[in-house]
């Protein structure tokens, strides 16, 4: 059944306690007006495709938007990004209609439960804990979900209540980067880290040396692709073969690991830095094709020496 009152579940009376400190906001009639209207799509004479949909059917259409909401943000195109926005809310109200025709929950729940998380997680604006810059507010934030976490339980098979692992929380289905740096920010919360980031640095030396060994072990083809097809001349069974492929395949998940525990050391996202490269290059790259273009040629025309001088040309623009 829908949570009669989420926020006082919580122990927070987030809404009056943030209306009595800042102040009323403005009414907001418009998103109240879409709530009908996704209400009345999914009525017994609304869309037959809206009434049909469920969680799971539509539940690819949320990371979707929220890349696409990304895309426009990094491009700084305003427009588009509003119009993003409105697809992302789209989603989180539509799940939240089909879980109140199940008797779920609602969309009041979900601000409610939002809100309460907010103010809990916030104890140095609206309790007495003081965090003076954002580093320092990320780390309160981390101690407080490390704290709801311990507070929480789950059933195993025995009907035996049991703490929740720090990693549970920690979606598989996240980008690799921002995996790594969510799992390894969990860990730093209960103590587990370097002492400084040259020590970090150590570790990505260590991964690095255990790479260039694993890598020179396994089989791999003229051009330096590791290829399991070609073990007989490294004179490995397929099994084996196969066990040294796999281990230098992690042993470059290491490195890529190490390097995440550096950004996040230094206070950068991994996964925005490598999408801002990824974006820097297509630049670059698109600018060498337009130079080709306007010689007439294809970039597959150049060679390896010549597409390293138009690099270089287009990285001095």
């Amino acid at each position: 059944m829908p949570h009669e009152d989420n926020a006082a579940e919580s122990g927070v009376n987030a809404p009056d306690s943030a209306l009595d400190r800042y102040g009323n906001p403005a009414d907001h009639p418009s998103f109240n007006q879409f709530v009908a209207t996704i209400s009345a799509l999914r009525a017994p004479d609304g869309c037959p495709w809206d009434r049909e949909q469920t969680h799971v059917s539509i539940s690819h259409n949320m990371i979707e938007e929220a890349y696409e909401a990304v895309c426009a943000i990094e491009e700084e195109d305003v427009a588009h990004l509003r119009e993003e926005l409105g697809d992302v809310l789209l989603q989180v109200v539509l799940q939240s209609q089909i879980a109140a025709d199940a008797g779920e929950f609602t969309i009041d729940d979900v601000c409610a439960d939002v809100n309460a998380k907010m103010v809990r997680r916030h104890p140095h604006v609206f309790g007495s804990v003081e965090a003076s810059n954002a580093s320092e507010v990320l780390d309160v934030w981390d101690q407080v979900k490390l704290a709801e976490r311990q507070a929480t339980g789950v059933v195993d098979g025995s009907g035996a209540s049991e703490p929740e692992g720090l990693l549970d929380g920690v979606p598989r289905t996240f980008p690799a980067l921002m995996e790594a740096q969510k799992i390894s920010r969990k860990a730093a919360a209960v103590g587990f880290e370097w002492d400084s980031i040259e020590d970090v640095w150590d570790k990505v030396a260590e991964e690095k040396a255990e790479l260039i060994e694993a890598y020179a072990a396994a089989p791999h083809a003229a051009n330096g692709k590791i290829d399991t097809s070609v073990a007989g001349e490294f004179g490995l069974g397929e099994e084996e073969a196969a066990r040294r492929a796999e281990a230098a395949e992690m042993e470059f998940g290491d490195v890529l690991f190490a390097l995440v525990n550096v950004g996040r050391r230094m206070g950068i996202d991994a996964e925005s830095a490598l999408r801002a490269s990824n974006a820097k290059f297509r630049a670059r790259w698109a600018a060498m094709e337009e130079i080709a273009s306007e010689q007439g040629k294809r970039m597959q025309d150049f060679s390896t020496s010549e597409q390293n001088e138009l690099w270089g040309e287009v990285k001095g623009r």
